[in-house]
């Protein structure tokens, strides 16, 4: 698992999906994501996601200790008699990528209007504190939402959540950021018109938004089956393969579903509708990727199309500008994520979560098998998820507005801030212009 694929995916994804007077800025952007994340990640982000993993005693609320995999600053990874320092490494590395993610998502969100200096703040504040404290409650075995391994049960609530890739860790935090902070810093320079309806504003390369789209599906291998965390222990091939295989018709069936529910309303067939519905389709199977049939991955990513077009035309409506959908893809399909493990995962799939106690496992599964404690499960860590992300996301954002930190002067964001900030426009004048 590497960060290039998933950054190289965002970075094409989110350069076609502006104007071109701004592609230089985005693109930015998205190298110092890479950059800042793994300097966060190390510092601090590690440490308060999984810092205490293992201890009876621990946190369950934020890591505080260099105990299990977490470490602030990885002290003591090194030494040479550190024990599992290069797994503890290589899992760092690994959760690394989706810091950088959750991260890259809310720049998309605030394109073409965002300061850099506020960009920097805010990949800082995600990455090292909001987003880890929503790892350490999910995927730290003393977590207070974590399902399956934990090392704390009875301080788990309802018995925890299962988000096998994060739907919810991941996705519905970045989204929900996303949502917060196209919020307050308000629309581009004539998205909406007088009467509050929308004005195209597209994008200035398709074949950027289809490679970019592309890439992250490949990408997305690394997360789901990578979440699987090894492939030679007993049953780790088979869950991995399992995992590719849901996600791979989660993707097809999302894409599928959205172009043509699209051509429903626009009698067009929209490439970019085909791309979103990918990334719709992604979303909503990485929870559940390993915990679901096919059949149901399949339902899962049509289902989440639906969602995500539904959540687009609503930001419309509320005449909120997200320039590339961030949050429908990733917020709203990263909520139906979570809701579908809770209906549909499949009682003999969640058993591999519980290694001390299959017999609860057993029990443990989706609401269409007959159980509500999951489906209950998932709900409330969905809820507090929500309600933590947005909180400090309205905090951050107000502040950075108030501070005249967030948004660029309208001369800058009119002129294009390739020309104002980065030393020039993206391409040589007249190369995109036709010579016939």
């Amino acid at each position: 698992m590497s960060p290039c694929p998933p950054q190289a995916g965002f970075a094409l994804l989110e350069a076609g999906s502006v104007r071109q007077k701004n592609t230089k800025n985005i693109l930015l952007k998205n190298l110092l994501d890479a950059c800042i994340g793994a300097v966060i990640w190390w510092a601090f982000g590690m440490g308060a996601a999984f810092g205490d993993a293992g201890s009876e005693l621990g946190n369950v609320f934020i890591g505080t200790s260099t105990n299990g995999g977490g470490a602030f600053f990885a002290s003591g990874w090194g030494a040479p008699a550190a024990q599992n320092s290069g797994y503890v490494m290589a899992d760092w590395f690994f959760q690394y990528c989706y810091a950088a993610a959750a991260a890259t998502i809310v720049s998309g969100a605030v394109a073409e209007r965002a300061q850099l200096a506020a960009y920097l703040i805010y990949t800082c504040v995600i990455t090292g504190f909001i987003y880890p404290v929503v790892v350490h409650w999910v995927w730290c075995n003393n977590g207070f939402l974590a399902g399956g391994f934990t090392t704390n049960r009875g301080l788990t609530v309802l018995g925890g959540c299962l988000d096998f890739a994060g739907s919810g860790v991941v996705h519905v935090t970045g989204g929900i950021a996303a949502l917060c902070a196209a919020a307050i810093i308000q629309p581009r320079i004539g998205r909406f018109d007088e009467r509050g309806k929308a004005v195209p504003m597209p994008g200035h390369s398709t074949p950027f938004v289809v490679l970019g789209t592309l890439i992250l599906w490949m990408g997305w291998y690394g997360f789901n089956p990578g979440s699987t965390h090894g492939i030679t222990a007993d049953g780790s091939g088979t869950i991995m393969a399992r995992a590719a295989m849901c996600t791979t018709l989660s993707a097809a069936a999302g894409g599928i579903t959205c172009v043509f529910l699209d051509r429903t309303y626009s009698m067009t067939f929209d490439v970019r509708m085909v791309c979103n519905g990918i990334l719709a389709g992604l979303v909503s199977i990485t929870a559940g990727c390993a915990y679901t049939l096919p059949w149901a991955a399949l339902l899962i990513g049509s289902v989440g199309a639906f969602i995500y077009y539904g959540a687009a035309r609503l930001l419309l409506k509320l005449q909120i500008d997200d320039p590339l959908d961030a949050f429908p893809v990733h917020g709203a399909c990263g909520v139906w994520g979570l809701i579908a493990v809770g209906l549909m995962a499949y009682p003999d799939y969640t058993t591999m979560a519980w290694d001390d106690d299959r017999s609860e496992a057993a029990s443990y599964c989706g609401l269409f098998y007959g159980c509500g404690m999951l489906f209950a499960a998932q709900l409330v860590a969905l809820l507090i998820e929500v309600l933590w992300v947005g909180g400090l996301s309205c905090m951050l954002f107000w502040s950075l507005r108030l501070g005249s930190l967030f948004r660029v002067s309208p001369m800058v964001e009119v002129t294009g801030m390739d020309i104002a900030t980065h030393g020039g426009a993206a391409y040589e004048p007249g190369v995109w212009v036709s010579k016939h």
